[in-house]
């Protein structure tokens, strides 16, 4: 749905997107992250036909971003993480007018607003004027006019911005919606990473234009964070003493399976990249060796980690 190949944008001496190639799938998010500057909106403006790329090229929905631009824009919505609406209108006659630019039928505009102001609790505010919402609602009737023509690509820049828990966990609700009925590409730029994990298929980190790396959220942390970190603790009873030399006896045992990194008083950190059969075989070592295991799990990694490591092996010049 979404296809670049060395997509470029110059202003002037300064290059602003650096040779993006990327696709994007129905049924697929694709988080785009990276600081302020990085050239994440700069491609989604390439990509709505808003800016003319540089050099390279994109489709989008199967039509050139270049030259196809009225084509493309009719099959995409973009969501501004400012929402620049007009505050004298209210929410009803302003999405009604942006119903009529995208040449929606008088009954099909005013069922569709219905429909989605229902959907995203703004019902009862329709008939107030814009200039008297809270930044979260004005933020509401941005998304709702971004999808109030059903487009197939959708592109999201901060859609949960200044929205309350309740109505970003809505949002985020009906982008999951979207993604399982495979009829949307959607291209997710933020700053909300624990929101970016949760929502998107695949992950582009970018800075200065340029894709840093790109891929599941499970394939960067192990790309750049190395093997899962495992945490095995061992049943202490209530009021016992220091448990049996488990900096001797226990670790000596992992270290046979695996690189410990890290004990504890009944707790041991330690990495393999064969978990698959290392776990089980460490297991069945410490069972016969007397040690009582309590659980063994995966120490969560968050995305952010991964991204601060992806930046600051950027500063370094890696």
């Amino acid at each position: 749905m979404i296809e670049t190949q060395g997509l470029t944008k110059r202003f002037g001496t300064l290059t602003a997107v650096d040779a993006v190639t990327l696709t994007v799938a129905p049924g697929e998010i694709l988080a785009l992250l990276g600081p302020n500057g990085a050239g994440k909106t700069t491609t989604v403006r390439m990509l709505s036909s808003i800016l003319r790329p540089t050099s390279g090229r994109a489709r989008v929905a199967g039509y050139d971003v270049a030259g196809q631009g009225a084509d493309v824009r009719r099959r995409v919505g973009v969501l501004t993480e400012a929402p620049g609406l007009y505050t004298r209108m209210t929410g009803r006659e302003y999405l009604d007018f942006f119903g009529q630019l995208r040449g929606l039928p008088s009954a099909d505009r005013h069922a569709r607003i219905d429909r989605l102001a229902t959907r995203f609790r703004v019902a009862s505010d329709l008939s107030r004027q814009l200039g008297e919402y809270s930044k979260g609602m004005r933020q509401k009737i941005a998304l709702l006019r971004t999808l109030l023509h059903d487009p197939p690509v959708l592109l999201f820049d901060e859609p949960t911005s200044a929205m309350d828990p309740e109505s970003a966990r809505l949002v985020r609700d009906a982008i999951l919606q979207m993604r399982a009925s495979a009829r949307h590409a959607i291209v997710l730029c933020t700053h909300n990473l624990p929101e970016a994990e949760e929502l998107s298929d695949r992950i582009a980190f970018i800075r200065e234009g340029k894709i840093l790396a790109l891929g599941t959220a499970s394939e960067l942390k192990a790309r750049f964070l190395g093997p899962p970190l495992m945490e095995l603790r061992l049943s202490i009873p209530p009021g016992t003493g220091p448990l049996p030399d488990i900096n001797n006896g226990v670790r000596s045992t992992v270290a046979r399976f695996a690189t410990v990194e890290a004990t504890g008083r009944g707790w041991l950190r330690y990495r393999t990249d064969q978990a698959a059969t290392a776990n089980p075989a460490l297991l069945e070592a410490l069972a016969r060796e007397g040690y009582p295991v309590f659980t063994l799990s995966e120490v969560p990694q968050s995305l952010e980690t991964v991204y601060l490591h992806v930046m600051e092996e950027t500063d370094d010049g890696g």
